[in-house]
């Protein structure tokens, strides 16, 4: 028991030293799929905060990388990819299937969809 607790502790430990070093990079779908794997080995957390946690994380992260100055018009967008993604793509992974790429396209369809609403004239 103790055994697994040391490798849950050093599993973790490389995870986050794997997010940190490769952040300036990371597309969502590296983000996510990072995000989702080292709290889904935490005992406390469950499928349903960790892809919320993620979720946010990542698309605020994204947007940030994509718009370094950040206007009212990227928060808007970033806060309406947020609610789509909430909507349209928490049921995508699982527990024991993290399906990244379905998430990073279903996230899209709504990267999309939210540019039209706030770019276009």
């Amino acid at each position: 028991m103790e055994e697994v607790k040391k490798l849950r502790a050093f599993v973790l430990i490389l995870v986050i030293l794997g997010m940190l070093i490769g952040q300036s990079s990371a597309t969502f779908k590296d983000c996510y799929a990072k995000c989702l794997f080292s709290c889904m080995i935490e005992p406390s957390q469950n499928l349903c905060s960790c892809t919320t946690t993620c979720l946010k994380n990542c698309i605020f992260y994204e947007t940030h990388q994509q718009n370094l100055e950040q206007d009212s018009n990227s928060r808007s967008l970033s806060f309406c990819k947020l609610g789509c993604a909430f909507s349209r793509c928490t049921g995508v992974s699982s527990k024991l299937k993290i399906d990244a790429e379905t998430v990073d396209g279903c996230v899209g369809s709504c990267s999309k969809a939210c540019n039209k609403n706030y770019f276009t004239p």
